[in-house]
C-alpha cells in the first residue's frame, strides 16, 4: 500500500466500508443509467415529452418548459418517473443518495470505535445532505 501523508500504510476498515460500498453505488448507478436510457430511446417506456415534439422545447427558458410541457418543479418528477424521460432521473438521484447511505452505513462503525467528533461531524454531513436534497434549503425561487 503506498504510504499516506498521516505514517499509516493502511485505510482504516470505516474508509474500506466507504469506498467499498461507494464503488458498488456508482457501478450500479451507472447500469441503472444505461438501462433507462435504453428504455427511452428505443421507446420502450412512453415519454412524458414525445420525442418528436423535444427539439419545440431547446430553446426555450427552464421555467418556460416546465411550465409548456406540464413538468412539476422539485420532486415533483417523482409522480412522472413510470415516463420514459424522468424514468432517467431514478438513478441519478440514487447516485446523489449514495453518498448519504455511505455515511449511514458508516456511522456505526464510528460509535463502535468511540470516535465521537468523528460521529457527529458523520451525522451533520447526513443532516446537511438531506435537508439540501429534500428542498427545504431551497433558494432562489
Amino acid at each position: 500500500m503506498a504510504h499516506t501523508e498521516h505514517g499509516s500504510d493502511y485505510a482504516s476498515r470505516e474508509q474500506i466500508v466507504y469506498a467499498g460500498l461507494l464503488d458498488a453505488g456508482m457501478k450500479l448507478g451507472f447500469v441503472l443509467l444505461v438501462v433507462t436510457f435504453m428504455l427511452y430511446v428505443f421507446g420502450v417506456i412512453t415519454p412524458h415529452v414525445p420525442l418528436e415534439e423535444i427539439t419545440h422545447y431547446w430553446s426555450m427558458r427552464a421555467p418556460d418548459y416546465l411550465a409548456a410541457a406540464d413538468v412539476p418543479i422539485g420532486w415533483g418528477w417523482l409522480g412522472l418517473a413510470g415516463t420514459g424521460d424522468f424514468l432517467n432521473f431514478v438513478p441519478i438521484a440514487f447516485l446523489s443518495a449514495v453518498t448519504i447511505i455511505c455515511y449511514i452505513r458508516v456511522l456505526p462503525i464510528l460509535q463502535a470505535n468511540g470516535d465521537r467528533p468523528y460521529v457527529v461531524i458523520a451525522a451533520l454531513e447526513i443532516l446537511v445532505l438531506v435537508l439540501a436534497a429534500s428542498g427545504i434549503l431551497a433558494a432562489g425561487h
